[in-house]
């Protein structure tokens, strides 16, 4: 069973890792990236719909972006909803498309997407801590069971904290990979 535990924290690791990629990935970083408006919640038909499901989002060059909807019909309510998600970027529309000049970031934007990174970043690590105390605590209780002994304990919880410091300096990496990509002008 406590061979189990070690095994089974992996993939919650790894899913800390990919939430906090695809987490970060929204930043702006200068360059048109359209995962920056899959958050944005269009209302059409009655009901409200993430952007990428009404309709499709392309990125022409490094700094735009074209949003055309696969129903003409609801082109305003797209046009609001960017507008509303209010990332500080401004649709024009073109005919049947939407263009999305995406600018530069100044100077302080960029220091505050850094302070958002770090933030997102400090949440990854506190989810790191949490899956490893999760894991801790069941290699305690394998203990006080009788299932392992406290040798074996000691080697767990060694090999526990061993994976969770790895853990942390992938995620390091990734902030210092992000935050060198958002202070490049």
């Amino acid at each position: 069973m406590p061979i189990d535990i070690l095994s089974d924290i992996h993939p919650e690791f790894q899913n800390v890792v990919e939430f906090l990629k695809s987490d970060i990935s929204a930043l702006r970083t200068g360059r048109a990236n359209p995962t920056v408006l899959e958050g944005v919640m269009v209302e059409a038909y009655d009901s409200f719909s993430p952007l990428p499901s009404v309709a499709s989002i392309t990125v022409p060059d490094s700094r735009s972006l074209v949003v055309e909807p696969w129903d003409k019909s609801i082109l305003k309510a797209v046009e609001k909803a960017i507008i509303d998600a209010k990332l500080g970027l401004n649709p024009a529309v073109q005919g049947t498309q939407i263009r999305i000049p995406v600018p530069a970031p100044t100077e302080e934007t960029r220091k505050a997407l850094v302070k958002t990174l770090g933030e997102k970043l400090e949440h990854a690590r506190k989810s790191v801590r949490n899956v490893r105390d999760e894991a801790k605590l069941a290699i305690q209780a394998a203990e006080k069971g009788k299932e392992i002994g406290e040798d074996e304990k000691y080697r767990l919880l060694e090999e526990l904290d061993k994976k969770a410091a790895s853990i942390n300096d992938k995620i390091k990496k990734i902030g210092e990979e992000k935050e060198k990509e958002i202070m490049t002008i």
